[in-house]
């Protein structure tokens, strides 16, 4: 293994870390529409919190997927063919919560709810999903000596990627309850902060059940021993350090520390993977391994010189809007139209 192959592979991890801590409190945020809100005004007003950025926000899950594509993409043809249908339900999911936030906006108050529910729905899927997918992917797939992918419905679906799913929901809940105490005045933000007070207790059995699994259904536990159990320490630890601070109303800390929850899962998941990137439950042999599976050194050597060029203006525009709309949103009047 070179040390460009390791650096794509390290940057992979980084864009898809990047895209659940921001697009993660997204999903969450449009969880909370049907879930948080008690009137319009109040969905309007969790709406307008990730009006300005959540388009933005979805540009790191395109940038990982294009990333994979040109440096590994042995590692793209397998995942994107032995994945098309979960591929496909988190395009659709994504397609529907987009055109919701434009829809919502135009139509009339009594039509409004159908977007609310579309908004909701396409944020759960997303979250699933991909949870759904990077746990079946690391307990192994059936992947032959060609790379081709010939799995059936229960190596997708089954207990472990449906925990994982639903506990990448939950992660991703949490973090949006957690920016809207954050970034909102009034009922809504007391809310938000009960909502994630309680739902973190239902958190702590999930993140017990998830470590159970991942021990005894991977073998992180043989293959990183070490760095497996001091993550799932880490996992916890932030979880707790979010809670309590939801309780004291430190709702900054309990942001970050929500955030980096989903950030240390993907690192705990790459680090597991690591030095493959597709794990066959075939044969050992027929893992797709980091050095087999990247482009050729001329690629990655290109790749890199664009890459550290325009990565940190990309980096600082992201911070400048962010902090352009810093300010807490408050409660539409009433009759306020809205544009975001």
């Amino acid at each position: 293994m070179t040390a460009l192959q390791f650096f794509w592979f390290f940057l992979i991890g980084l864009l898809f870390s990047g895209f659940f801590f921001l697009e993660g409190f997204d999903y969450g945020v449009g969880m909370s529409v049907q879930t948080l809100a008690h009137n319009e005004r109040e969905k309007d007003q969790i709406v307008h919190t990730i009006g300005p950025v959540w388009d933005g926000n979805e540009v790191w899950l395109l940038t990982a997927g294009g990333a994979m594509f040109a440096s590994f993409p042995y590692w793209y043809s397998t995942l994107f063919s032995g994945y098309y249908l979960i591929l496909f339900f988190i395009l659709v999911g994504l397609i529907i919560r987009g055109v919701s936030f434009e829809f919502r906006s135009r139509v009339p108050a009594h039509q409004k709810n159908i977007w609310n529910w579309t908004l909701t729905i396409g944020s759960f899927m997303v979250p699933f999903f991909l949870g759904v997918m990077f746990i079946s992917m690391i307990q192994g797939m059936p992947i032959g000596k060609d790379g081709n992918m010939t799995a059936h419905f229960t190596d997708y679906i089954n207990v472990f990627s449906v925990v994982g799913g639903i506990a990448m929901v939950l992660l991703t809940y949490l973090h949006g309850l957690n920016f809207i105490a954050l970034k909102t005045s009034g009922a809504i933000r007391e809310r938000a902060r009960n909502y994630a007070q309680l739902a973190y207790w239902v958190l702590y059995v999930g993140l017990v059940v998830f470590a159970l699994l991942l021990i005894f259904q991977t073998d992180f536990i043989q293959v990183h021993p070490v760095g497996t159990l001091a993550l799932l320490v880490v996992i916890v630890a932030l979880t707790v350090l979010a809670h309590v601070a939801s309780f004291k109303g430190a709702e900054l800390t309990a942001f970050l520390a929500s955030g980096l929850t989903l950030v240390a899962v993907v690192v705990l998941l790459f680090q597991g993977l690591f030095p493959r990137v597709m794990i066959s439950s075939i044969d050992p042999a027929y893992d797709l391994l980091i050095e087999n599976s990247s482009s050729t050194p001329y690629t990655l050597t290109v790749m890199s010189i664009v890459a550290i060029t325009l990565v940190p203006f990309v980096l600082a525009y992201t911070a400048w809007s962010y902090y352009i709309f810093r300010k807490r949103i408050t409660l539409p009047a009433v009759g306020a139209s809205e544009g975001y």
